[in-house]
């Protein structure tokens, strides 16, 4: 469910990369030319566009771009430009050596991904920063986020619909054993979400709503400023319905006394080509204003019409 618009007839990437090369040329940059090469090029084109580009012109495109740009468009740029599983190792490096408790970007990775694009992503970390990514969250987290980020983004779930109901409901009670008693650390609540697939885990949380009445992401918001507990919330969503998570991280970055960047340009970017038709609908429904009109409002110039074209807006306008 992509936002993203290619058109019917692309260039040939030696077209695009000269064009590129042009846009960075001469007095100013043409950042206008940039959006409607990069902003609507899917991965495997971009990647194209890259190794093209600096076979031809001897530079890297990022570093190209990263000379030419600046502010949240260079980052909108960067950040959608790269392979889908060096972003997601760029990110997640980003967010171990910035860590702190309410970053929820490393759940994110490890949860809303599927089990082959956490392991891609796990191999591009080796492959940029010499070490893996597990090993860095273990260093960068301490306590109950280590006992449980650790084995999140170390999980290589299966990733298949099977489910066995059995297990689910024993499960289920377990879990909700467990929350009762307030030990959401402990290690059958670690164990059962980050190694179960996301088919098996959606049934055990049907049956805990079935059996114990409440949806567990309610019965988690026992206290609303622990931050553990702000992450097990996002652990669960990210596993069972990653639209309606990435749908409230938009909506609150947003929505607050100034837009959160970061945040905006994070799920644009790692979102458009995956399920970003979806994340929009489930944004009108909440909001009762279209996410591109939102977005227009709350950013201005080059950087609105990189996340503009992201989100398809111009085709529909």
């Amino acid at each position: 469910m992509s936002t993203l618009c290619v058109p019917s007839h692309v260039p040939s990437v030696a077209e695009d990369c000269e064009q590129l090369h042009k846009a960075f040329s001469g007095w100013g940059t043409n950042e206008g030319l940039i959006i409607s090469i990069l902003g609507h090029r899917n991965a495997a084109q971009r990647k194209l566009i890259r190794q093209v580009y600096a076979e031809t012109y001897g530079e890297d495109l990022l570093k190209a771009l990263d000379k030419e740009l600046t502010s949240d468009f260079e980052r909108v740029v960067k950040v959608w430009t790269l392979d889908p599983h060096e972003r997601d190792a760029y990110l997640a490096n980003e967010a171990t050596k910035k860590w702190t408790s309410s970053n929820q970007v490393l759940v994110e990775i490890a949860c809303a991904r599927s089990p082959k694009e956490l392991l891609l992503a796990r191999e591009a970390y080796h492959a940029l920063f010499k070490k893996s990514l597990e090993e860095d969250v273990a260093h960068h987290t301490s306590g109950d986020f280590r006992k449980l980020l650790v084995p999140l983004v170390s999980s290589y779930r299966y990733g298949g619909d099977d489910v066995n109901l059995i297990l689910a409901k024993s499960e289920a009670k377990i879990l909700h054993e467990k929350i009762s008693a307030k030990e959401y650390s402990c290690d059958d609540i670690v164990r059962i979400l980050s190694t179960r697939s996301k088919a098996q885990i959606n049934a055990t949380l049907n049956q805990y709503k079935n059996e114990f009445g409440n949806d567990i992401n309610k019965d988690l918001k026992a206290d609303a400023k622990d931050e553990y507990l702000s992450i097990l919330r996002a652990t669960v969503k990210c596993l069972v319905n990653p639209e309606k998570y990435f749908e409230k991280v938009l909506r609150l970055a947003i929505n607050r006394q100034g837009t959160d960047e970061g945040a905006l340009t994070r799920v644009v970017a790692t979102r458009a080509e995956v399920d970003m038709k979806i994340i929009k609908e489930e944004y009108q429904k909440r909001s009762s204003v279209p996410l591109d009109k939102a977005i227009a409002k709350d950013t201005t110039g080059d950087y609105e019409n990189m996340l503009l074209a992201l989100l398809g807006h111009e085709e529909e306008a």
